[in-house]
């Protein structure tokens, strides 16, 4: 080694940091990214659609939802999700209450868990910039204040791998067409649905 490269400054990155890369902001693949991306959105489709019967297990069978809600930003999010195929109930936070007041509303209508599949009651949506980030914790926080069980997993996966293609839910739209190919293939019973 040569004097003053003790330290390792001077060393190439190599594999350690390409995992560290990969774990964090997603692989560097868009092909990669879109799919991951699709399977989040596909599984989230997937329980937001209606349908479903209340059983014992958590599974759910063939093209029954758990009519679980999506929580969105505003009006723009829910159209985009709608060109994505989502079918089922989106709740919008912009809707003119304060936050005490939103936090009741969604702990009376949808409870603590999902009567359908038993996982969470709610999925939490918010846009991974600064301010979808400090909603998200606000709500993430009151709501399992409340013993209610939130998703919060389809949002870290979508902010991971499409951080390069925008930081916004109404910004998928514009990825639709990719998307929707992975999203139909990790949600088939929902393939070809679009209000």
């Amino acid at each position: 080694m040569a004097a003053g490269d003790e330290s390792g400054k001077n060393r190439p990155h190599g594999v350690e940091w390409e995992k560290t890369r990969a774990k964090s902001a997603g692989p560097p693949d868009r092909e990669v990214r879109f799919e991951i991306a699709g399977r989040a959105l596909g599984e989230a489709r997937r329980r937001n659609r209606e349908g479903g019967s209340v059983v014992e297990s958590s599974e759910i069978v063939g093209d029954e939802g758990a009519g679980c809600p999506i929580l969105v930003e505003g009006k723009r999010d829910v159209i985009a999700l709608r060109k994505l195929g989502f079918t089922g109930k989106i709740e919008k936070v912009n809707r003119g209450w304060n936050m005490p007041r939103l936090v009741a509303y969604l702990y009376e209508k949808y409870g603590t868990r999902n009567p359908i599949d038993g996982r969470e009651a709610i999925i939490l949506l918010m846009d991974w910039d600064r301010t979808g980030g400090r909603i998200q914790r606000d709500l993430t926080n009151r709501l399992e204040s409340l013993d209610v069980k939130v998703d919060c997993s389809t949002r870290k996966e979508i902010a991971r791998c499409l951080k390069p293609e925008g930081r916004t839910v109404e910004g998928l739209a514009a990825h639709a067409s990719e998307l929707k190919v992975f999203i139909d293939e990790h949600d088939f019973d929902g393939a070809g649905e679009e209000e």
